[in-house]
């Protein structure tokens, strides 16, 4: 059994791809390298049918009909043998000496009461003409301990572990049933919230492992696309109070639980941002409507969500609302690196 799956979930990644599976490729024969071609039409194909033939002990490949980001790490994870699961965008990368220490960091830990259901470490914002790398670490976590909800307590407010940060354990997320949703953006926001109740154990190692990187044209997070695709943020919204709601049936920690309240409100908020800054009818009846599904789904979360101070700014009426949900907007790009 291989100890890390890599899924790489690619779309028209040809300009990219080679240099993230080089990366990749510095995990040695402990690493299992699934990449999911999501029905490309440019040479991202033939790109990862050539490292499946040069590295075939290493290097799997799936072509699929498109799906999204979802459905890719959907196939990635029903395809992954290994003991743990990553996922790594196809235009991003990982460090060449971090992921060596990481897997011997997991190899020590194997087999022990101290392998964790996830791995976080620190990733990088590899911003396109930044003068320096911005590191996000889970700031409050002591290094190289196995800790828990219970002996965590409180994970310092507003900041967020994200799908960078992650490694999870495979069968973990299997038990949770993650099934991550189609043509759908921002999944990742769900991939890093769905299986937290399940996590019984977890470490922090301080690598920077992930570069992530952000500022080429047309991507998702840059402000044009996040406020355009307003409507995929209204879907994962709801998604994720879903999951909530139904993670109070599966773990009574209270710290795990406020922690996804925490992750809500954020993401919450966010929405009703974007919703606010595009200031049309339509936009105000959207965001009515989102809380009312909200309701729907858990009355007393929307109740709890709707007296969150971030909440209640960024739904604001007229143009004094319009102005602070757009300087809200400019404080979370710049904590969580939207653009």
């Amino acid at each position: 059994m291989k100890l890390l799956s890599i899924v790489v979930p690619c779309y028209n990644s040809e300009d990219y791809l080679d240099r993230c599976l080089a990366s990749l490729l510095t995990g040695g024969d402990d690493v299992e390298i699934i990449i999911v071609d999501d029905g490309s039409t440019d040479g991202t194909p033939e790109i990862a049918d050539r490292y499946a033939r040069d590295y075939p002990d290493t290097v799997k490949v799936i072509h699929k009909e498109n799906g999204g980001h979802g459905s890719g790490i959907n196939a990635g994870l029903k395809a992954a043998s290994g003991e743990y699961f990553k996922v790594v965008d196809s235009d991003d990368r990982l460090d060449e000496h971090g992921l060596p220490a990481v897997i011997e960091y997991l190899k020590e830990l194997r087999g022990t009461p101290d392998a964790p259901d996830m791995l976080l470490t620190n990733y990088v914002y590899d911003k396109k003409d930044a003068k320096r790398k911005f590191v996000m670490k889970p700031k409050g976590l002591p290094e190289g301990k196995t800790l828990s909800w219970d002996t965590v307590k409180k994970i310092k407010k507003y900041h967020y572990i994200l799908m960078h940060s992650i490694t999870y354990r495979t069968e973990m997320l299997r038990e949770c049933k993650l099934v991550l949703p189609e043509h759908t953006f921002y999944v990742d926001n769900i991939y890093a919230f769905q299986p937290l109740p399940y996590v019984k154990t977890f470490r922090y190692v301080d690598t920077d492992l992930y570069w992530y990187f952000i500022g080429r044209e047309g991507q998702s997070v840059s402000e044009e696309k996040l406020v355009k695709q307003v409507d995929q943020y209204i879907r994962v919204s709801k998604i994720m109070s879903k999951i909530y709601s139904d993670s109070k049936k599966v773990t009574d920690s209270r710290t795990c639980l406020n922690y996804m309240l925490n992750y809500l409100e954020i993401i919450c908020t966010i929405t009703c941002i974007f919703l606010s800054v595009r200031m049309a009818d339509e936009d105000i009846e959207k965001k009515k409507q989102m809380w009312r599904d909200i309701a729907d789904i858990d009355p007393e979360l929307a109740a709890e969500l709707r007296r969150r101070i971030t909440v209640i700014m960024s739904n604001l009426p007229g143009k004094a609302g319009c102005a602070i949900a757009k300087y809200l907007y400019r404080i979370f790009s710049k904590v969580l690196g939207l653009n």
